[in-house]
């Protein structure tokens, strides 16, 4: 008896995304000595751990079918107004609250505007980039250190793993973040409500789903995580600059899409942002260990990879589509009961009996 071995078109992208990382580590270990080391890869997460925190955010976002573009202004706009209340003598943890709330209400705020206009994600969130990034430069056009005791404190303090290997606060924050985030999508009715209205909103409405309460959520989780993203970079940092990480969303979004996040909504896994941006950050990591290659290889490199996964997506759904057609096509389970009866039947394997 023939055995075929099938994999779940479902995970299909995720396990491509990891395919990837492994080869990638792989190729920078065997070109480059001192690569293959667990520092190096903790580094990854270190480096990447704000990241991390908003492209998980944003996968909430795009898998109820909307965007948000304003990720990365509110990562500046949170790293300059802590910097500013810090130079001015603020408790640290106040700070932080603080920075979570309107990193909150500003997700909120967007996602009430899209609802209650019905107008495109696109439009309201790009608004909201410029509007937080305009308020940053409101608060200050230059380059704020920070020399909080707190924050330094933060920032500094490492976490042993094994073997003198160690890791950040920022990393065990975004680890946190991922694993709530999985959760909240596989055993909430938040989470399914997520996906329903991704799939098609039409009929989660017609289901009974509190669509504009998950929409306002959606966007209130993703400012949610923007705010503690700007925390995380500005203890990576220790500055607050309103040109920090200009084209940040896009990064997000990249990670999200090499991850396995369908940008037309309602599919992906809550762990694919990370491996996305554990792509790009192996990428970058191997081109500084390359020496004389310019960092916007690193873009090339992530644009590459983003018609590949791209192309992929579109592939599995046209593969789903054609599937649909063929469901709603084919004839009932008693159409040929006449001609079935007394005939072999085939198993998945092949072999009949």
């Amino acid at each position: 008896m023939k055995l075929k071995v099938r994999i779940n078109q479902n995970n299909i992208i995720i396990l491509t995304t990891t395919l990837l990382i492994t080869l990638l580590y792989a190729a920078g270990s065997f070109l480059y000595t001192g690569f293959f080391s667990w520092q190096v890869f903790f580094n990854l997460f270190i480096d990447n751990a704000y990241l991390i925190i908003v492209a998980t955010g944003l996968a909430f976002v795009i898998i109820a079918g909307g965007i948000d573009l304003s990720v990365a202004s509110v990562v500046a706009l949170v790293s300059v107004l802590s910097a500013s209340l810090l130079q001015e003598g603020m408790n640290a943890y106040l700070v932080m609250a603080l920075s979570l709330l309107l990193g909150t209400f500003f997700g909120a705020g967007q996602g009430y505007i899209i609802h209650r206009f019905q107008l495109h994600p696109w439009i309201v969130t790009l608004a909201g980039m410029f509007l937080a990034r305009g308020i940053s430069y409101l608060i200050s056009t230059e380059s704020l250190v920070i020399n909080d005791a707190t924050y330094k404190a933060i920032s500094r303090f490492k976490i042993p793993v094994f073997d003198d290997n160690t890791i950040s606060v920022s990393v065990v924050i975004a680890l946190a973040m991922v694993v709530i985030a999985v959760y909240m999508s596989k055993y909430t009715e938040f989470g399914r409500g997520v996906y329903a209205i991704g799939g098609n909103e039409k009929s989660a409405v017609l289901m009974g789903l509190p669509v504009a309460r998950i929409t306002v959520l959606v966007y209130t989780f993703s400012g949610f995580c923007s705010a503690l993203g700007g925390i995380v970079f500005t203890f990576y940092m220790l500055s607050g600059y309103t040109l920090h990480l200009m084209g940040m969303e896009m990064d997000a979004i990249a990670a999200c899409v090499i991850g396995g996040i369908l940008l037309t909504g309602g599919f992906g896994y809550l762990i694919g942002p990370m491996l996305g941006v554990l792509c790009s950050g192996i990428i970058q990591t191997i081109v500084m260990y390359q020496g004389t290659l310019s960092s916007w290889w690193t873009k090339i490199a992530v644009g590459f990879l983003l018609f590949l996964f791209i192309l992929l997506q579109r592939l599995i759904l046209l593969r789903r589509e054609r599937r649909k057609t063929i469901t709603r096509t084919s004839p009932g389970p008693g159409a040929d009961a006449k001609q079935s009866a007394g005939s072999s039947v085939e198993s998945p394997g092949g072999a009949a009996h």
